[in-house]
């Protein structure tokens, strides 16, 4: 079966929002990422080369096409297209759990799909099964968030909430927040459970949900007190206070 123009146009819908929501699908692009993600997700739609549907084994998909490289050079949203492109059914997740015991990750208006398809890797790595964000946060399905999550996006589930009410209603676990006026986190103390804020690229946490962080944390640069930059990128902090609280946790 060849991949057809309605195909076509239906894929390239859901480079939008509106569509992703409507259809409740989203698109994953290249050979490890869509190999990666197959054994976890409902997949709709795999349109690969022959070359790559060789490599697959058993498949749980609604629906195979094999495609010349043309075709998904045409209907791609990579620069450099691969040889797969697959369309999975949105993940329905479950914000009722009783979180008390687990690290968790809080993104107060993070806009850059890179930057969140960053942090939900970190937190894959570091173990962190659920990521909380605002409402006004980047879309987890945009296809370069879902690009840079080389796959955790199959074991981190990603909730959005109204962040200020959530962190209410949770106020039973520590709330970490990264803030220029908070103490150096390598002198504090800090717990194997709770929250941790990260703030807007631009605007850091905003004033609701700053009020109700119970510890504000800082990472100082080296040498402390040196002129520097005036902050880092809300990924790479992510990555160092993760490790952090991971380092004190064996």
């Amino acid at each position: 079966m060849s991949l057809s123009k309605n195909k076509l146009k239906y894929i390239r819908s859901l480079k939008d929002k509106k569509f992703r929501s409507e259809y409740n699908t989203f698109v994953a692009e290249g050979n490890k990422l869509v190999s990666d993600l197959l054994p976890y997700m409902k997949c709709q739609l795999l349109v690969g080369t022959e070359a790559f549907l060789s490599t697959l084994h058993t498949l749980d998909v609604e629906e195979v096409i094999e495609a010349e490289q043309h075709q998904l050079d045409q209907v791609s949203f990579l620069k450099n297209p691969q040889q797969a492109l697959a369309v999975f059914y949105q993940i329905e997740t479950d914000a009722e759990i009783d979180f008390s015991d687990q690290l968790l990750l809080a993104l107060d208006g993070i806009q850059d799909p890179g930057n969140l398809g960053t942090i939900i890797r970190l937190a894959d790595w570091y173990g962190i099964r659920h990521i909380f964000c605002s409402v006004d946060t980047a879309d987890v399905y945009n296809p370069k968030v879902v690009q840079a999550t080389m796959g955790a996006l199959a074991r981190v589930n990603v909730h959005y909430v109204d962040l200020a009410e959530f962190l209410e209603k949770h106020n039973n676990i520590p709330v970490y927040g990264t803030l220029l006026d908070g103490q150096n986190m390598y002198e504090q103390e800090i717990t194997r459970n709770g929250i941790i804020v990260m703030g807007n690229e631009g605007n850091g946490i905003r004033p609701e949900i700053e009020c109700l962080i119970t510890k504000k944390l800082y990472i100082p640069n080296y040498p402390v007190g040196d002129p520097t930059s005036e902050s880092l990128n809300v990924a790479i902090a992510t990555a160092i206070i993760c490790a952090e609280f991971r380092r004190r946790s064996f």
